[in-house]
């Protein structure tokens, strides 16, 4: 049988891991594997495009060799004490492959179509690289990594990637370059998807055609015997026949609320922010970089204070949202606070703003 990554993968992230994973990151299940279900084809996607790339595959290939154990200990890593650091180096493989910009879009996808925030999908990010890395180093075996190997593997893939890729993702990778890899073979699923549901509002017109000429020509006979069961075959006929293009729209994910409030764009305020705090605490080594930092810490409190604000705003689905962008971040941001607070010299300058951003992120997941 030829080997299909998207389907190892899926088969790995069994139905008790997704429920783990969903809870590690504040998520409903179904959200969470709606984005699980676009995460995968699109990181195999955006390898494949490495891979084939001057110097990209040997660079993918050391990346797997990193993952090695990988598989085997994930299911202990969630909601352990390392699930921090896990998602943190995961994050940042996922980066030197990828690159920020492309990382940030793909992420900013996801979360859009799946409907959760943009800290949670990061971190979703940052726990599947790893095993999808790892599903890809599963398939050479005992045998020593090759990035000619690895490279033609992912090389015969496309098919198997376009056809994972959720309708309607495709479009919001577009211009990504994350697909590009796939040649003409997203296009053409999303082709084949449009295809069905063009023929089932073809089929649904036939029907509404059927039943209109049955009702004429039980007219012109003018007999009632003929007209009901006419009239009710083609009732069934446009119920059945509607019904898969219904289901498919059914199927699709919820879209996230907007949390913008008194003009505020409270998602990217707070998305910001965090991705502020992690580069400014991450660049702390000694008192003089503290306080440098000092201004951008205290800028960042200035912005919390903002979103505090506005929550009472907020409806309850939002700040469910919310809740569900801050949540997966804190347990990070309080490793980085504790390692800036660590450095000579630095607590002083640091620790009372340092203790306001823990206690307004605190406010902000309740």
């Amino acid at each position: 049988m030829a080997t299909n990554l998207v389907s190892l993968a899926m088969q790995f992230l069994t139905p008790d891991i997704i429920r783990r994973i969903a809870a590690a990151l504040g998520l409903d299940r179904s959200s969470a594997q709606t984005a699980i279900s676009a995460a995968i084809p699109s990181l195999l996607a955006g390898f494949s495009g490495l891979s084939a790339q001057p110097g990209g595959a040997q660079q993918l290939t050391d990346a797997v060799s990193q993952q090695t154990g990988t598989l085997e200990g994930f299911a202990r890593v969630l909601g352990g004490g390392n699930q921090s650091s896990f998602i943190e180096q995961g994050s940042q493989i996922l980066s030197a492959l990828l690159g920020s910009q492309q990382q940030g879009a793909l992420a900013g996808a996801i979360g859009k179509f799946a409907g959760i925030g943009q800290g949670a999908t990061q971190s979703l990010l940052g726990m599947l690289a790893p095993v999808v890395l790892g599903v890809i180093g599963q398939q050479q075996g005992t045998t020593r990594l090759d990035p000619g190997r690895i490279a033609g593997l992912l090389a015969g893939q496309k098919d198997n990637i376009a056809a994972a890729l959720p309708s309607g993702l495709s479009s919001l990778l577009a211009g990504s370059g994350l697909l590009n890899s796939l040649d003409g073979a997203a296009r053409t699923a999303a082709a084949a998807g449009n295809e069905v549901t063009s023929a089932s509002v073809s089929a649904t017109r036939a029907a509404g055609d059927a039943a209109r000429s049955a009702v004429r020509a039980s007219t012109s006979y003018n007999s009632l015997y003929w007209l009901i069961p006419a009239a009710a075959v083609a009732a069934l006929l446009i119920y059945f026949l509607a019904r898969p293009a219904e289901q498919v729209a059914q199927s699709g994910p919820t879209v996230g609320q907007t949390m913008t409030v008194a003009s505020l764009d409270v998602d990217r305020q707070v998305s910001d922010t965090i991705d502020g705090l992690r580069t400014t605490l991450s660049s702390i080594t000694d008192t003089a970089s503290a306080q440098a930092a000092l201004p951008k810490l205290q800028e960042a409190v200035t912005k919390i204070d903002k979103v505090n604000a506005l929550r009472g705003q907020l409806s309850v689905d939002q700040r469910k949202a919310l809740t569900s962008l801050v949540n997966p971040a804190i347990p990070t941001l309080n490793q980085l606070f504790d390692k800036a607070l660590a450095v000579p010299g630095a607590s002083d300058e640091l620790k009372p703003t340092v203790d306001a951003l823990r206690a307004k992120f605190a406010a902000l997941s309740a």
